[in-house]
């Protein structure tokens, strides 16, 4: 894929975008604009905080979204009440564009639905293997439970796109509505410990002095890696 034409950009909340929220600021989450720069198209993953402020971003960039691409439900990804705040997301940006389309796994609809109060007419539903194209850029969906029922990751230029499924220290919670943790160890154990040494995570929030890192060195560094059964894993996250 042409340098010139793949577009991407990670943008953290409370530095690159919703600079003066607070809420954003604490949560740390990272939003993705992944694009095709010869067509001009562009989806977000996971915009939640300041939709203005990321639609600004993307018309700057001379793009404009097409869709949206959500790794799970949780309002700090897709908008909604957290902690007796309400946060900015879908909802907003099919304000400004009712023509736009939120892409989720299918055990992953009902919740997005249930706390952004979007319509099934708002959804596609997918399942894992799914490929998203944007421009001629494919994006392929990875269904990677545990953290959420329909958690997903993406797969896009040897960049994996990992929402709360894994970060370069530590992984998702399960102890959440919807978490289990014997499936998040198949997913980190299996499906994305499969992945290519070389491929670059790219996680949902800065959880570490780094923004992002070859799974390789994901793999070698990040304690969860170390248990290496699922009895193991249980015992600590179980």
């Amino acid at each position: 894929m042409a340098d010139d034409r793949f577009y991407f950009r990670q943008l953290l909340s409370g530095r690159d975008f919703a600079v003066d929220d607070q809420l954003a600021r604490q949560m740390v989450n990272f939003c993705y604009l992944v694009g095709d720069r010869e067509t001009g198209e562009a989806v977000v993953i996971d915009p939640a905080y300041g939709i203005a402020d990321l639609l600004e971003i993307v018309g700057n960039d001379g793009m404009h979204l097409t869709a949206v691409l959500a790794t799970h439900y949780h309002p700090d990804h897709v908008g909604g009440s957290m902690a007796g705040y309400s946060i900015e997301g879908v909802s907003a940006l099919l304000e400004a564009d009712a023509n736009i389309k939120i892409h989720c796994q299918h055990a992953e609809a009902f919740g997005i639905k249930r706390v952004t109060g979007i319509s099934d007419s708002d959804i596609v539903e997918h399942v894992g293997g799914d490929v998203i194209h944007v421009g001629d850029i494919p994006i392929t969906l990875l269904h990677t439970p545990g953290h959420t029922p329909g958690s997903q990751c993406f797969i896009v230029d040897g960049r994996l796109v990992s929402g709360d499924t894994l970060f370069l220290d530590g992984c998702g919670r399960t102890d959440l509505p919807g978490g289990d943790a014997a499936q998040l160890y198949e997913s980190v154990h299996g499906t994305l410990a499969a992945l290519p040494d070389d491929t670059v995570l790219f996680p949902g929030h800065l959880y570490s002095p780094d923004p992002q890192a070859k799974m390789g060195d994901v793999k070698a560094n990040n304690y969860v890696f170390r248990f290496k059964t699922a009895q193991q894993w249980l015992t600590m996250f179980g």
